[in-house]
């Protein structure tokens, strides 16, 4: 299994719009390696869910239920793709990003080194931390 985390504006796309939809088609990603990292999403994988720009933190689990598929936003450009995800569970307390900042163990995380990047592979320790520290 692997481990990422996408980020969304809460007010555009936020946890409880998520969890009302029950699934999502994450789409819109116009970005060549965060593309790539959807591609190489596989069912079943683990997400976090990142609230960025207000209150930036993670705030809950989701999971891959589909893998990626050409983005049908964009029909004529075969270049971007969507995968389909599905909310598990709310994080008890959101991780805010100044906490996932103070945490050592959370140095390399692709958060911090590519804040930019809206779709990032988190390894298997930096996702059981964020998980532990939501609780």
């Amino acid at each position: 299994m692997n481990y990422w985390l996408v980020k969304s504006e809460p007010d555009t796309y936020g946890w409880h719009h998520f969890t009302e939809q029950t699934r999502a088609v994450w789409d819109g990603v116009r970005n060549y390696q965060a593309r790539n990292n959807l591609k190489a999403m596989q069912l079943d994988d683990q997400v976090l869910f990142y609230h960025s720009i207000i209150n930036p933190g993670v705030v809950g689990l989701a999971k891959v239920v589909r893998e990626a598929y050409p983005d049908p936003t964009v029909p004529d450009d075969p270049r971007w793709v969507v995968v389909e995800l599905e909310p598990l569970m709310a994080l008890e307390k959101p991780v805010s990003l100044a906490q996932i900042k103070a945490e050592p163990l959370l140095a390399n995380l692709s958060l911090i080194r590519q804040s930019r990047l809206s779709v990032m592979p988190v390894r298997p320790d930096e996702f059981e931390l964020i998980l532990k520290m939501g609780q």
